[in-house]
């Protein structure tokens, strides 16, 4: 009998503090906002963090709380802008999609290294070791810091230590280019017109031929023979503003040394030196 007790009495204490819990639930609740969830829905669910938040459901939040801009999913594109300004009754500006670019051509066969490297696989620790074992400072290590930081498998190691970007798989969410210690992975808007300098070399002349090969010298060679003006000089390094381009070729013709190709013959330059390496 004293069991039975023992059992109804702690029977009775649960389902008294169970029936305060429950009152306390429904008394300091929290109204929630329905558009968080119809955002949630038309977010593609990635948690890639693009947007600066944590998650998709800390950026549906955002909105809500007017933190953060309707179009801030990059890898959801215009439709899911769209989609997000629907719900919240609102326009939104279009946003230019947009895709990772490896601007370095220095691979195994055209960089030097200054020596080998045994260390840990990861371009962050490489980096602090003696500023890293490439001779051009601003080279691509090709360890695969980019690579492991892709959630959307978009990038891949090529055969003579470069990363390729797979444009089709790309969102543009910019994960890559924050992976990379050295800058050299940018993002360019989508699509394939126009020409590009391959290199992110800010060294000059003698210096930059003695680490590589297919490095920008800043000679200005590209820049006199541009017809449109749409090469300019940042520092050493020849940028090419893809509004400008016009596709001529003349910049590729000047260039002794292979920087600039058409985007169109290749998005990721490596990715020809891939299909050269395995044939």
């Amino acid at each position: 009998m004293q069991i039975l007790f023992a059992v109804i009495a702690l029977g009775g204490v649960g389902a008294f503090f169970g029936l305060l819990l429950g009152l306390a639930a429904r008394f300091f609740a929290v109204p929630t906002d329905s558009r968080i969830e119809a955002i949630r829905e038309a977010l593609p669910g990635a948690n890639c963090g693009a947007c600066a938040y944590a998650g998709c459901n800390q950026y549906a939040e955002a909105i809500i709380e007017e933190r953060a801009p309707l179009n801030g999913c990059i890898p959801g594109g215009a439709m899911t802008a769209e989609a997000i300004a629907a719900i919240m009754g609102e326009e939104v500006d279009a946003v230019e999609p947009v895709v990772a670019a490896v601007f370095c051509r220095g691979d195994q066969r055209h960089a030097r290294d200054l020596f080998t490297y045994h260390g840990i696989l990861d371009c962050d620790y490489a980096q602090q070791f003696h500023g890293g074992f490439k001779a051009c400072p601003d080279g691509c290590l090709g360890l695969g810091n980019c690579v492991r930081a892709c959630p959307f498998e978009a990038i891949s190691m090529g055969p003579r230590g470069l990363p390729l970007v797979d444009q089709s798989a790309c969102t543009g969410c910019g994960l890559c280019a924050e992976a990379c210690p050295r800058d050299i992975i940018r993002l360019v808007p989508q699509g394939d017109q126009g020409h590009l300098v391959w290199c992110s070399s800010q060294q000059r002349g003698k210096t930059v031929t003695r680490s590589c090969e297919v490095g920008c010298t800043g000679c200005r060679a590209c820049v006199r023979a541009c017809p449109q003006e749409a090469i300019s000089m940042e520092g050493y390094l020849a940028v090419i503003d893809l509004q400008k381009c016009d596709d001529c070729g003349l910049c590729v013709e000047k260039c002794r040394f292979g920087s600039i190709l058409p985007r169109r013959e290749s998005a990721a330059p490596a990715a020809a030196e891939s299909e050269a390496a395995s044939a």
